[in-house]
């Protein structure tokens, strides 16, 4: 009983890894553009979807927090309040620093990436090959299908038996490995997409923390706008280097104020109950 964690993490992390595999290869027969949606984002949520067939129960306490309306008595992944006033248990209060940060996160990087190259690289959603609207919709239904899996159950999973930060930066490390495309590029292009993904998974993880309901809109909003914003002023899709690095600066930069102000409390939640 004690190490069910540990299977459920790893069942989820082989669906995910495998699922998104599968995904990607099957994207180009179906003919939708990687620019409107990327079919492996859909990955985690499959992977919650195998853990839930055997242990309905703990995953059930696990996504508590997931969605509107929920009104547990205290989420996995939240510990009692400890000092300092406590957050909204929904959310009210971290939308606006989460989204905040996001957007933080596309000016520091395209602002760093404008003075380096002389160049502000802002594409007119006008000129996109498809509605921006639609991208925009699109986008946000493929981060709440990561998100479903990485901050709703993977970070609260491995908050019953770590603490915050410690937590929030495994999952980081996790997701950023699950890109594994992203290796395939220089050394220098990879770690900085590993320090970006740590960085903003550390954001994610406090922004979230003591959170009740609405943390999968949260996460997707906050998912989404740096999608979007990587989109529009950046060009890190081509393998250039300086772009990612960039990007994954300002992601640090932009996560040190979260980790300054993050609460004392590192006692891990107590495990959920339920198969």
């Amino acid at each position: 009983m004690r190490h069910k964690w540990k299977a459920k993490a790893g069942l989820f992390l082989a669906v995910t890894f495998v699922a998104a595999g599968a995904l990607g290869a099957a994207q180009p027969a179906t003919g939708i553009p990687d620019e409107v949606i990327q079919l492996t984002q859909f990955g985690p949520a499959l992977g919650v979807a195998a853990v839930a067939l055997l242990w309905p129960g703990g995953v059930r306490a696990l996504l508590a927090g997931a969605l509107p309306g929920r009104r547990p008595g205290r989420p996995a992944g939240s510990p009692a309040h400890g000092p300092g006033p406590a957050p909204s248990p929904y959310g009210a209060g971290r939308a606006l620093p989460l989204l905040a940060t996001a957007l933080l996160i596309t000016a520091l990087s395209a602002g760093a990436y404008a003075l380096a190259t002389g160049d502000a690289h802002a594409t007119d959603p006008r000129t996109l090959d498809h509605s921006f609207a639609l991208i925009v919709v699109a986008q946000l239904v493929g981060a709440c299908g990561e998100e479903i899996g990485w901050r709703c159950f993977f970070q609260p999973l491995l908050r019953t038996r770590f603490g915050p930060l410690a937590a929030s930066a495994a999952v980081g490390v996790v997701w950023g490995v699950w890109h594994v495309r992203v290796f395939a590029q220089a050394p220098a292009y990879a770690a900085g997409f590993l320090l970006a993904t740590v960085a903003m998974s550390v954001v994610l993880g406090l922004g979230l923390e003591r959170v009740r309901a609405n943390r999968l809109l949260l996460a997707g909003g906050f998912h989404t706008l740096i999608n979007l914003g990587m989109l529009l002023f950046m060009d890190e899709e081509s393998g250039a280097v300086l772009p990612m690095v960039l990007f994954g600066a300002a992601c640090l930069v932009a996560a040190v104020p979260w980790v300054r102000r993050a609460p004392a409390a590192t006692i891990p939640a107590v495990a959920p109950s339920g198969r």
